[in-house]
């Protein structure tokens, strides 16, 4: 998902292509996924990101660029795209293969909603602006997610590098920090 207006970072650049670690976050995205266990890659991408639909080395789909559920519902209802399917939003910088395929191992029908410790984004001192209470702990949803037909269920985990969420400058001074 690389096609959001990125406004809460205040970047001179599209969100995507902000640099973390000397490269675009949507390239080490992109590189983590293609290292796991995943399939096939595609960017979803809008009219709010044109450069990132030009830069990205795999195929893109368009979306409506409307938010993230209906960028989502335009990605699910593409005629290349079957379910389940995993989703990773694009500023998750330091996502990681082996942190892709232990969510790929997890799944087992339906959908999983991948989230992390709220204490933990608070500890890395990175923004969470969501969060819900998963069996009386306070969790933040990490940005990556499978999405298939049936019960929908929560994996929490207690991973840095999906707690680190680019949205504010504090949180891209983290990623830089971490990367």
């Amino acid at each position: 998902m690389a096609g959001g207006l990125g406004t809460r970072l205040d970047a001179d650049r599209e969100k995507p292509l902000v640099r973390v670690g000397g490269r675009p976050m949507v390239d080490r995205v992109i590189d983590a996924l293609r290292v796991s266990g995943v399939e096939r890659v595609y960017a979803a991408t809008s009219p709010h990101a044109p450069a990132t639909r030009e830069h990205v080395s795999v195929p893109a789909i368009e979306t409506p660029g409307e938010g993230y559920v209906a960028d989502l519902e335009a990605v699910l209802t593409d005629d290349r795209i079957d379910r389940p399917v995993l989703t990773v939003v694009a500023d998750l910088p330091l996502l990681a293969p082996d942190a892709v395929d232990d969510v790929l191992a997890a799944h087992e029908t339906g959908s999983l909603t991948v989230a992390v410790p709220a204490g933990l984004k608070e500890r890395l001192g990175v923004s969470a602006d969501t969060t819900f209470d998963r069996t009386g702990r306070e969790v933040a949803p990490a940005g990556l997610n499978v999405v298939g037909d049936g019960p929908d269920r929560t994996l929490v985990v207690e991973d840095p590098r999906l707690a680190v969420n680019v949205n504010r400058p504090g949180d891209l001074t983290v990623a830089r920090n971490r990367a």
